[in-house]
């Protein structure tokens, strides 16, 4: 089967320009066109006449361009509760400056929090400004039932690998609690990951307090869901 670009190129540019009026993101962009690439194969699989193509690239246009809409929506309205901007720059992890970080990669959006605005050294407990902040955040995902939430723990390489895990553990799950808290309903899960994924090597006191941190990584389905620990 020949796929017709010309289709899929003619319907992505129809809708984004059916968004002209307002921003569109580039995720957004991408999901469109990308839906409309695969709506376009499966209608030509499962028909296989060119209005077969076109009804499914534009269905997959559809569906492709409303989540990345979710995705760009919902990384921009956590950032702004968070008082900061979405920032998708791999090295911005590696500052010290920055304790909070809002990234959306296409497939995700992800929280990045350091333990140093979070907890108390060896302590699982939120701070009070630690625990509003993920107050903020569950407020913004009520709009965002469908979401899947996983919240995963990071600690740096002192002590042994098991009281690591234990206390990556805890974090992971003081973060959820306090999401939950406020009676999100979204689907979820907690990973300890001690100190399998380090940012950068443990050799310091400034690179080990890099590597100390929670993670809450927001997913549109559990297709794209990644090993936190990896």
């Amino acid at each position: 089967m020949k796929l017709c670009k010309p289709i899929i190129i003619g319907i992505s540019a129809l809708l984004l320009g059916g968004c002209s009026g307002s921003s569109v993101g580039p995720n957004t962009q991408g999901g469109i066109a990308a839906g409309a690439a695969t709506g376009a194969i499966l209608g030509g699989v499962l028909g296989g006449s060119g209005r077969d193509m076109a009804l499914g690239a534009a269905l997959g246009a559809v569906t492709g361009g409303a989540i990345g809409y979710n995705l760009d929506q919902q990384a921009n309205d956590i950032a702004r509760s968070l008082g900061t901007g979405v920032n998708n720059d791999p090295l911005a992890y590696l500052d010290p400056n920055q304790d909070l970080i809002v990234s959306n990669n296409g497939k995700y959006v992800k929280i990045m929090f350091r333990d140093s605005m979070m907890f108390a050294t060896n302590s699982a407990r939120l701070t009070s400004s630690a625990s509003y902040k993920v107050g903020k955040v569950a407020n913004i995902l009520k709009q965002y039932p469908q979401t899947i939430v996983e919240t995963a723990g990071h600690t740096d390489k002192r002590g042994g690998y098991n009281h690591n895990m234990s206390l990556s553990q805890a974090r992971a799950k003081s973060v959820a609690d306090r999401l939950y808290s406020t009676g999100i309903q979204n689907n979820s899960y907690v990973t300890g990951c001690s100190y399998s994924k380090p940012l950068v090597e443990n050799s310091s006191s400034t690179n080990m307090a890099l590597n100390r941190r929670v993670e809450v990584y927001l997913y549109p389905s559990n297709d794209v869901r990644v090993n936190a620990c990896r």
